[in-house]
């Protein structure tokens, strides 16, 4: 275990406090209800024409999809995606309507990712938290440690299929424009949860578009 990795569970026990109260306090946050994950949900936190505007810019960026760890199987993750321009005036918009939600500074965010999924896609279940012991780490405990929170938005109606399933404990979300799933990464004593392990299920009609934000530990660079 690295000494980051030390650092990285004081301060996810800090963050995950301090967004838990905040997000208690606002009246438009819905906890969904389970037990052993903090996830919670806003209705309409992206308007429509918002929403269409980052489609345009996801289309964009998008290309084959890549996840961090070399031994998922094949078809893993057979999205499209790509980072959007965090320099563009409008982005930078969306993100400080989202820093305001969760009260964590923007610096300690990624870039936010667009995907995109057509008919058969999916991601199969996985953890947005980093696994310490894998290859990776090394590089991503220097360049902001830990992932805390998930921030997700929905960017429009699918036909059919393109759920996202906490698989471990029965949570489904079904995507609607403008809709903001968010969720603690981490337990409230700072280590990564088991259970919020999720997937996107394949679309079965139509395209799902979903954008995403990773907030860290500490300044992500």
């Amino acid at each position: 275990m690295t000494s980051g990795t030390f650092a990285d569970r004081s301060a996810l026990v800090r963050i995950g406090a301090s967004v838990r109260a905040r997000l208690a306090e606002d009246p438009a946050v819905y906890k969904v209800p389970v037990d052993s994950a903090e996830i919670f949900a806003v209705s309409d936190f992206l308007g429509r024409d918002e929403c269409e505007h980052l489609i345009t810019m996801i289309d964009s960026v998008a290309r084959p999809s890549s996840v961090f760890e070399e031994v998922y199987q094949e078809a893993f993750r057979t999205s499209y995606s790509g980072d959007v321009d965090g320099e563009d005036s409008f982005v930078r918009m969306i993100e400080r309507r989202l820093s305001d939600l969760l009260g964590i500074d923007l610096a300690w965010g990624e870039r936010f990712q667009g995907q995109r999924y057509h008919p058969g896609q999916e991601f199969k279940a996985h953890w947005d938290w980093f696994d310490t012991g894998a290859r990776y780490w090394t590089d991503e405990v220097r360049r902001g440690g830990q992932r805390s929170w998930t921030a997700m938005a929905y960017l429009n109606e699918v036909e059919e299929g393109g759920i996202t399933e906490f698989t471990r404990i029965g949570a489904t979300i079904t995507p609607e424009p403008g809709l903001l799933v968010l969720w603690n990464n981490a337990t409230p004593d700072g280590r990564p949860n088991p259970d919020v392990m999720h997937a996107a299920l394949p679309v079965i009609r139509g395209v799902k578009y979903v954008i995403t934000k990773w907030f860290r530990t500490r300044a992500w660079h």
